[in-house]
C-alpha cells in the first residue's frame, strides 16, 4: 500500500513550537501520527534547592499565558507539603482571579487561536453586512459587534489588510476556500466581527486578575498561606470594579461566544474531520473553583470507553511519566515526586515529506522508532487520559453536577445534538464555551461568599512554619483552562529536593508509550481524511482544539551548561500552517 508523509512544523497560533507527522494511504486516511515538541525550556531543575516561598513565582514563569494557573498550583504544593492550610478569604479571592483567567483564556483561543480553524475570513469579505445583521438574532436575543454598520466596518478593516504589502496581515498564510470550512460568508462575518471584538475585551478580563493580583501577565499576591491583597479586599471600590468587569465579560460570553458555537454546531455538524469520534476514549479532570465553603463549581473523577454512566474517583497514586519515545535518559514510568528530568536528545532522520505544491520533498522526519518529542507520556494506571473542558464537563456530567448538566443540556438541545457528539472535536470546541459560561453564570457565587464572609472574618493569610530537621512531600492540583495541572515538591532541609510538573498539555500532547499506546492529539488524527495534503487544515483544527500550550508542557535544562541542540529560526517563513 503506498503511503505518504506529511508534515505540519511549526503548528503555530499555540504557546510553544510543536511538529506534528502523519503517514497517509493512498485514500489520504491517516494511518499513523506522531506529534511532538522541537523546543524545550528550563525551571523544574531551577527549583531545586530554593525556598519553597520562592518556588511559585518561578513556576508561574513555565507560560505566558496560564501563569496564574502554574503560581497557583505551585503554591498549593508548598502549602499541601507543610500541612498549611489558608484562610477561606484567601482561597475565595483565588477563585475570582482564576474566573479572570478563564474568562480570559477561552475566548483568547477560540477566537484569536483557533477561531481561524473555523471562519473563512475572505468570504465574510463578500458577505452582506445587512443579511448578517439579522442573521446574528438566530444565535443570540442581543448579539454583540453585529449591527449593519459595525459589521461595514469590520468589512473595510480587513479589506485595508488585504490591500497592505503583508496581505491579510495576523490573517495571512492560511487555507482561505478549504472545503472544510462551513460557515456562510455572513456567519463568517459575524464571527470575524467577534474576533476583532475579543481583542477589546480580552484587556477587560486582564483588568480583573489585576484588581486582586497587582499586574498581569504575573501576577503577585499569592503568598504560601494565602494572598497578600487585603488593602483591595476591603476596599468596596475594588469589589465593585470587579463585579462590573466580571458582568461585562459573561454578557461577552453569553451573547457572543455562546452564539458562535450555536453557529458553529449547525454549520459542521456532518464534517467528518470534526464530528469522527475522540481516539482516546478516557477522561479525567480533578475538581476546581471553591465558590463557598466546600462548594466546588467542578468536582474531580475520571471515565472510561466514554461511558457517562461511570465515574471513579482519582487515585493521585496510579500517576506516572514515561520516556520511552521522549528525549530523555530515564525511560522508566516514574511516580512525578520520584521523577527525573535528563535530557536525550537523538534528532531527526532523513527521509521525504509532501511540500507545499503537492510534490515529495527531502525532510528531516520524526525517528518514531526511537525518540522524537521533549514531551514526555504522564499515564493514569498505564492508560493515557485526555485533560481539558471536555474531560471536566463530561466527568461533571456524569457525575450529575447540576451546574453542568444544565449548561450541557440546553446546549445539547438548541443544536439537536446527541451527548455523543460532545466526544469529537467540534464537541470539545463546544465545550471550552460551555465550561466558559459556566464560569460566567456561577462564579459570582464566590464573589457574595466573599463579601459575606468578610464582614464577619478578615484574616487573608496562614503563618508560614516548616521544620527544617523534617522531610515533606505535597501536591497543587486541580483543573485550569487546558486541563488538570499538577505541581509536585519535595522539601528537605528547608529547600526544595525535588520538583515536577505535570501540565495538561503533557497529558494530551504525549508521544507514545513503551507499548506504542498513542497519547490524545496522536489518536485524534489516527483515521483523518486529509482532503488536500498540501494545505492540511483538518490536522491543524484538530490540534488545536486541544488549546495546545507547549511551553508549559516542556520544561528542562542541562545544568551544566551544555549545548543540546542549535536553531535558526527564519522570521520570514510562514511555514504551512495557519
Amino acid at each position: 500500500m503506498a503511503t505518504k508523509r506529511v508534515v505540519v512544523d511549526p503548528i503555530t497560533r499555540i504557546e510553544g513550537h510543536l511538529r506534528a507527522e502523519v503517514v497517509v494511504d493512498e485514500n489520504n486516511v491517516v494511518k499513523e501520527a506522531y506529534v511532538g515538541s522541537t523546543l524545550w525550556r528550563g525551571l523544574e531543575v531551577i527549583a531545586k534547592g530554593r525556598d519553597p516561598r520562592d518556588v511559585p513565582f518561578i513556576m508561574q514563569r513555565i507560560c505566558g499565558v496560564c501563569t496564574y494557573s502554574h503560581y497557583l498550583k505551585s503554591t498549593m504544593a508548598v502549602e499541601d507539603a507543610l500541612g498549611i492550610k489558608p484562610p477561606l478569604n484567601a482561597e475565595l479571592t483565588r477563585t475570582l482571579m482564576n474566573a479572570a483567567l478563564f474568562l480570559h483564556d477561552h475566548p483568547v483561543h477560540f477566537y484569536q487561536l483557533h477561531g481561524v480553524d473555523w471562519v473563512d475570513v475572505v468570504s465574510a469579505l463578500s458577505a452582506d453586512p445587512k443579511k448578517a445583521s439579522e442573521l446574528a438574532f438566530k444565535y443570540s436575543d442581543n448579539p454583540i459587534g453585529t449591527g449593519e454598520n459595525e459589521l461595514k466596518a469590520v468589512q473595510e478593516r480587513v479589506a485595508k489588510f488585504a490591500k497592505s504589502p503583508m496581505g491579510l496581515g495576523p490573517f495571512a498564510n492560511a487555507y482561505w476556500g478549504h472545503k472544510t470550512y462551513h460557515f456562510t460568508p455572513e456567519q463568517n462575518l459575524i464571527a470575524l466581527s467577534h474576533y476583532l471584538k475579543t481583542l477589546e475585551m480580552q484587556r477587560t478580563a486582564a483588568q480583573m486578575l489585576a484588581i486582586f493580583g497587582g499586574k498581569m501577565p504575573h501576577p503577585q499576591s499569592l503568598t504560601v498561606g494565602g494572598v497578600t491583597c487585603v488593602m483591595d479586599l476591603l476596599d468596596p471600590a475594588r469589589l465593585g470594579e470587579y463585579m462590573v468587569k466580571f458582568q461585562e465579560m459573561a454578557n461577552f460570553v453569553n451573547n457572543a461566544y455562546y452564539a458562535d458555537l450555536l453557529m458553529a454546531a449547525e454549520a459542521y455538524k456532518a464534517e467528518p474531520s470534526v464530528t469522527m469520534p475522540s481516539g482516546v476514549k478516557d477522561f479525567m479532570a480533578y475538581k476546581e473553583f471553591l465558590v463557598g465553603r466546600d462548594d466546588y463549581l467542578f468536582e474531580s473523577g475520571y471515565i472510561t470507553d466514554r461511558d457517562l454512566s461511570k465515574v471513579y474517583e482519582i487515585d493521585t497514586k496510579l500517576i506516572t511519566e514515561e520516556a520511552t519515545h521522549s528525549w530523555y535518559k530515564d525511560n522508566e514510568a516514574l511516580h512525578p515526586y520520584d521523577g527525573k528530568t535528563n535530557p536525550n536528545y537523538t534528532g531527526f532522520v532523513e527521509g521525504k515529506s509532501v511540500g507545499s505544491n503537492g510534490e515529495m520533498i527531502d525532510s528531516k522526519l520524526f525517528n518514531e522508532k526511537e525518540k522524537y518529542s521533549w514531551i514526555k507520556a504522564p499515564r493514569y494506571d498505564k492508560k493515557p487520559m485526555e485533560v481539558g473542558p471536555l474531560a471536566c464537563l463530561v466527568v461533571n456530567y456524569a457525575k450529575g453536577n447540576k451546574r453542568v448538566t444544565k449548561a450541557v443540556n440546553e446546549f445539547l438541545q438548541k443544536t439537536g445534538l446527541p451527548p455523543a457528539a460532545l466526544f469529537t472535536t467540534l464537541g470539545r470546541t463546544a465545550a471550552r464555551m460551555l465550561q466558559t459560561k459556566i464560569i460566567a453564570d456561577n462564579a459570582l457565587t464566590a464573589f457574595n461568599s466573599l463579601v459575606e464572609n468578610l464582614k464577619v472574618d478578615q484574616s487573608t493569610c496562614a503563618p508560614y512554619v516548616i521544620d527544617k530537621n523534617k522531610e515533606y512531600k505535597g501536591l497543587g492540583i486541580g483543573d485550569v483552562p487546558r486541563g488538570m495541572l499538577s505541581h509536585w515538591i519535595r522539601i528537605k532541609n528547608g529547600v526544595v529536593e525535588n520538583y515536577q510538573a505535570v501540565v495538561p498539555s503533557t497529558w494530551n500532547a504525549s508521544p507514545m508509550d513503551a507499548n506504542g499506546v498513542h497519547g490524545p492529539y496522536e489518536a485524534n488524527l489516527l483515521g483523518l481524511k486529509i482532503d488536500d495534503l498540501s494545505k492540511p487544515l483538518e490536522i491543524i483544527r484538530i490540534i488545536h482544539s486541544f488549546d495546545p500550550c507547549i511551553a508549559c508542557a516542556v520544561h528542562v535544562m542541562d545544568t551544566k551548561g551544555n549545548e543540546l541542540g542549535s536553531y535558526k529560526v527564519d522570521p520570514l517563513y510562514g511555514g504551512c500552517s495557519l
